[in-house]
């Protein structure tokens, strides 16, 4: 291809000035919309992050060539292709390569990931990413001595020092929009974050801290009437798509017709399933691995049955865990392949309980993007028309959210099932519990889906429903005006007349 063979060093310059090109569109409009300055400073602020970029990935391309060219061209090609995906995802759906989207993808099962499957996400990979790494294998590279490479090398890390040196007034605006940064700049984004989350991880996989012990309240001892809860955790189920809440469409046109039906306004502790699904069933707002309702109450004598089409929970310690292969293998009808699958031997398994106390999870993906309009039964799909394409941005924003409100009465049919199943149960102390792991975005400022950094997420992603039912109407909830998702511990733990050191009475919804 070239008469001379280019050296490892100008090898290293292109492929940084073409990672810096091919993958960068929205690292520097970031930068520039987030810039308040005059024109010449925001110009001066982005020539200095060009050159940064440029002498960063440069100095880091540089040493892997000189340690091998071999794996240089192995590693270099292994990013441009994860780059030129990362961007698709960037450019499709506005989300940031941060390390709570990196816990997503590894947490994401086969099913829920070929979901986001399009021509367009090919053509991404093999334009951008399989092209040059095609490129880079066809060039010959001559190999440098060890005086040219330290002597290189010590010439960029002094332009990276001096353009430090240059822009420390703004310092303080790059430790504001770090994060952000962060997660637009290729390969860096996924890298960086993949190892802080292995490595929180690790943490994580500490032993579960136990709770005390919890008794039954005293005034319940002698009290043989049976009490079930069945909490269901909703999935991208956004608060002001429902009716309850005052949304102008029907979504909700079963338990808007229901009794005792109590809607709560509450905000999510994340915008991603693992760590929401986690704060609904931890007792306080902590990073620390604290046992979990579902463990604390199996723990504690209580029957606990956990349902799921999804994916994201904590460590579970108990013994009846059902996923959705094997709901599926004692399901037999239509619904089978949607969320109503979970309603397989509900009844049953309350009926079958040799437990004073029942705690049923339902965990649900009714309302998963992108794909809402194949989340319900065609039956189901009262509002039209809807968006069948996973690249959101080609649906109209009407088409987009009429498939997410279907997802949403499809919700409102599921948890008008359970209460009937409860309604079948009239001597026991019943009660249901929907609240979702977090919001979503529809389009609203070009976003889509979940995901993004609490402090800058946008309200459709945290505002979620917190929805009660009970059977009794003389079981009365508090008149609170906004709930967090840590109430479900403390109320399950009441409602089951149990008492523990780490109740709190200000967390309980009930009278």
């Amino acid at each position: 291809m070239f008469k001379n063979k280019p050296t490892t060093s100008l090898i290293a310059l292109w492929m940084s000035g073409l990672n810096t090109l091919l993958f960068h569109f929205a690292f520097f409009d970031f930068a520039y919309q987030q810039l308040t300055s005059g024109i010449v400073t925001r110009l001066l602020l982005l020539l200095s992050l060009v050159v940064v970029m440029l002498t960063a990935n440069f100095f880091a391309f540089y040493l892997l060539f000189s340690l091998s060219r071999r794996m240089g061209k192995i590693v270099l090609s292994l990013f441009f292709l994860l780059n030129a995906v990362a961007v698709y995802f960037v450019h499709t759906y506005h989300i940031l390569v941060d390390e709570s989207m990196i816990s997503n993808v590894l947490n994401t099962n086969l099913e829920e990931s070929s979901s986001f499957f399009s021509w367009k996400l090919v053509l991404y990979t093999l334009l951008l990413g399989g092209i040059p790494s095609f490129l880079l294998f066809k060039l010959k590279t001559k190999k440098e001595k060890l005086q040219t490479i330290l002597w290189r090398s010590g010439t960029a890390l002094t332009i990276l020092l001096l353009m430090v040196f240059i822009n420390a007034k703004n310092i303080l605006w790059i430790d504001k929009h770090s994060k952000q940064l962060g997660g637009l700049a290729m390969p860096w984004s996924y890298v960086v974050n993949t190892a802080l989350h292995y490595a929180h991880q690790a943490q994580k996989n500490k032993k579960e801290i136990q709770l005390p012990d919890a008794k039954n309240r005293q005034n319940a001892i002698d009290d043989p009437q049976k009490a079930v809860v069945i909490l269901v955790i909703g999935e991208s189920a956004r608060r002001q798509n429902f009716s309850l809440y005052g949304y102008a469409k029907n979504t909700n046109p079963l338990l808007s017709q229901t009794e005792n039906i109590y809607p709560f306004k509450a905000n999510s502790s994340a915008t991603y399933t693992t760590a929401g699904v986690k704060s609904i069933l931890d007792y306080k707002d902590t990073d620390d691995l604290y046992e979990i309702l579902p463990n604390y109450l199996y723990r504690n004598q209580v029957d606990v049955i956990w349902k799921t089409t999804n994916w994201g929970e904590p460590p579970l310690h108990i013994l009846n865990y059902q996923n959705k292969e094997t709901l599926i293998r004692n399901c037999s009808n239509d619904a089978c392949a949607y969320d109503e699958v979970l309603l397989t031997g509900l009844k049953e398994d309350i009926a079958g309980s040799t437990k004073d106390k029942i705690l049923l999870v339902l965990h649900s993906s009714t309302s998963h993007g992108p794909t809402y309009s194949s989340k319900y039964p065609p039956s189901f799909e009262v509002f039209k028309p809807v968006c069948n394409s996973v690249e959101l941005a080609n649906c109209s924003q009407e088409e987009l959210i009429n498939a997410y409100d279907n997802t949403i009465v499809y919700t409102d049919y599921i948890l008008h099932r359970v209460i009937e199943v409860l309604k079948d149960f009239p001597d026991y102390k019943r009660s249901l519990i929907f609240v979702s792991d977090h919001g979503e975005s529809l389009g609203e400022n070009s976003l889509y889906m979940h995901g993004l950094p609490l402090h800058i997420a946008p309200k459709e992603q945290y505002e979620i429903p917190f929805i009660v039912w009970v059977g009794d109407a003389n079981q009365k909830v508090k008149p609170y005006s906004q709930l967090s998702q840590h109430h479900v511990f403390h109320s399950v733990l009441h409602f089951s007349n149990l008492e523990s050191p780490i109740y709190d009475e200000q967390m309980n919804i009930f009278e």
